[in-house]
């Protein structure tokens, strides 16, 4: 009974159910737990950066092989330009068969001027979008946190120092041992998940209340059905394809996920999700390279909710898309749902960026989606971060790069491999 207490996720668990009591009870009060809510997500997301930078430089600084490496990063974008056409395609289709916004008959009349900050969002068109992968100093890709930055710098950084060879081998020494001391500083953190937990889940049911989705509980309804549906379905078939258990790994990654869903972020997970894909038997050069990729690139849920909710607002705003269209709607979205980070919120700016560029659904459509939009980006951030877990193992298994023997042990015993306290060697 103590071992279980002392498990973290029966403690953000309780701590969850201890949220929405909280938020039912004394709404008031539980609406002003944001400030701790956003503390703790601040506190897993400045570890992001170094992280992704001990795992990429080491992992690539170890390897020895550029070619392999560059062969398993393109590798990695085809797989999830296919995978995230397969979500748009499936959203798409499961819009047209439900029909959620049919019936709300909204006009731009009643919208107009209820959008405040709906549109406020730009997207960067693709030259802005490749120059700002590259930061203008070192440093300055870690002070902004942008993921994609790190990632450039990280690359670099272990291309050098798997080019110099046993020249470099003190500075690989010395990266070696600060994520050593970044993983046992994760695990500090984590300590206080059940109160982010708490935090988050309290403000979410307070400032929102459970009735808040009353009016459109057939669009949430459809956008979690229909993330249930990729993750089981798709990811299930591409796991087993792949030789493992996509309800194991959920159980493996049970922690994650309940971060992620009290947090509407899947990047509160990275840190955690890199170290136990390591654990599992999948390389560090793999794990290092595919999930900071898979966070900017391969956004399943994103890409889900896109579709429902373009096909959403056409069908409330009584729209009549062509079949031009909407192959016009899956191209732009083939684009921009790359664009949006696993943070809360930045789907709703997406979504806002892409109506723009298709003139005949009214952009002030975006207001009906203004209340769910909290509850939306949890089933989005879900969606994110099983489709990159699922994606790192796969990749990790086709380069020859996975302990199928340590990945086994990890699925069918998480709590023997999972060891309190026990940070992962770099």
């Amino acid at each position: 009974m103590k071992a279980l207490a002392r498990s973290l996720y029966v403690q953000v668990l309780i701590a969850m159910a201890l949220g929405v009591a909280v938020g039912l009870a004394k709404p008031e009060f539980a609406s002003s737990l944001k400030p701790v809510a956003d503390a703790f997500v601040r506190l897993v997301k400045m570890l992001v950066g170094p992280v992704v930078f001990v795992s990429v430089a080491t992992g690539i600084g170890q390897s020895r092989d550029l070619k392999r490496m560059g062969r398993l990063g393109v590798r990695a974008l085809v797989y999830f330009e296919v995978v995230s056409t397969v979500a748009l395609l499936l959203g798409l289709a499961v819009g047209h068969l439900v029909r959620p916004g049919a019936g709300i008959h909204a006009t731009s009349a009643m919208l107009e001027g209820s959008t405040t900050g709906a549109t406020a969002g730009k997207m960067p068109s693709a030259l802005e979008f490749v120059l700002g992968i590259v930061p203008t100093t070192l440093v300055d890709a870690f002070a902004k946190g942008d993921v994609l930055q790190v990632l450039f710098v990280s690359i670099l950084v272990g291309v050098a120092l798997a080019r110099l060879g046993e020249h470099a081998a003190p500075v690989l020494d010395l990266i070696h041992r600060t994520g050593t001391i970044l993983f046992e500083l994760l695990s500090i953190v984590m300590r206080v998940a059940p109160l982010g937990a708490f935090a988050a889940l309290g403000f979410t049911v307070g400032h929102f209340g459970v009735t808040a989705i009353a009016s459109l509980a057939k669009l949430v309804a459809c956008v979690y059905g229909t993330s249930m549906l990729f993750v089981l379905m798709v990811l299930g078939t591409i796991a087993r394809l792949s030789g493992f258990s996509l309800l194991k790994l959920m159980r493996y990654l049970r922690e994650e996920l309940l971060l992620v869903l009290a947090t509407s972020s899947s990047e509160s997970a990275l840190p955690r999700l890199m170290e136990k894909l390591e654990r599992a038997g999948c390389d560090r050069s793999v794990v290092g390279l595919v999930v900071p990729t898979g966070y900017s690139f391969n956004l399943d849920g994103t890409s889900l909710y896109m579709t429902l909710a373009t096909l959403f607002v056409a069908q409330a705003t009584d729209t009549s898309l062509s079949f031009r269209d909407e192959v016009t709607i899956l191209g732009v979205l083939l684009v921009t749902s790359k664009g949006a980070a696993g943070v809360t919120g930045s789907g709703f700016i997406t979504l806002a960026a892409t109506l723009a560029a298709v003139p005949a659904i009214p952009p002030a459509g975006l207001a009906l989606l203004l209340g769910v939009d909290r509850f939306l980006s949890e089933a989005r951030s879900l969606t994110n971060f099983m489709g990159n877990a699922v994606a790192t193992l796969v990749l990790g298994r086709v380069e020859g790069a996975l302990d199928s023997a340590k990945l086994a042990a990890a699925l069918d015993s998480p709590s023997a491999i999972i060891a309190a306290g026990e940070p992962v060697t770099p």
